[in-house]
């Protein structure tokens, strides 16, 4: 999982700051070692294949698409590049419409308790509205061509 989103962050040969912060969130979601992140990147530049990471549940993918998304619309302006990841993992952990919906909710309560100045608050949550109908529309392009 954590190799094929780095490959898709490389996709267009620029790895931006957006994406670091994405890989480390996914990295620590993930539980993955310090070493193992700059391991993988080594690998995928080398063109070395990696042993198989171990499953993840349904739950924890969840758990793990959620806090990427947390990370990526904390910036309140979402790049494509991150829009791109988004709709990787949401393909790569079978996130439908439904669970997408119930995690767009989550998040917006997340968002409305941490919020304290209500400018910062309706412009993050605008930010997620938007976020969402692209993530959609990118995953639905992504479904298309995994089919």
């Amino acid at each position: 999982m954590f190799r094929t989103t780095i490959e898709v962050m490389l996709e267009d040969g620029v790895l931006t700051r957006e994406e670091k912060r994405l890989i480390i969130k996914l990295a620590n979601a993930l539980g993955l070692s310090p070493e193992e992140p700059g391991e993988v990147y080594a690998a995928i530049r080398e063109g070395e294949s990696l042993p198989s990471g171990s499953m993840v549940s349904p739950n924890e993918q969840r758990l793990v698409y959620t806090r990427v998304f947390e990370v990526a619309i904390v910036n309140a302006s979402l790049s494509r590049d991150e829009f791109r990841v988004l709709a990787h993992l949401r393909d790569q952990f079978s996130i439908g419409d439904d669970d997408h919906a119930r995690i767009e909710s989550d998040l917006r309560d997340l968002i409305r308790q941490k919020g304290d100045d209500e400018n910062v608050v309706e412009k993050m949550l605008n930010t997620l509205k938007d976020s969402v109908s692209l993530v959609g529309s990118l995953f639905d392009s992504v479904r298309t061509k995994s089919a």
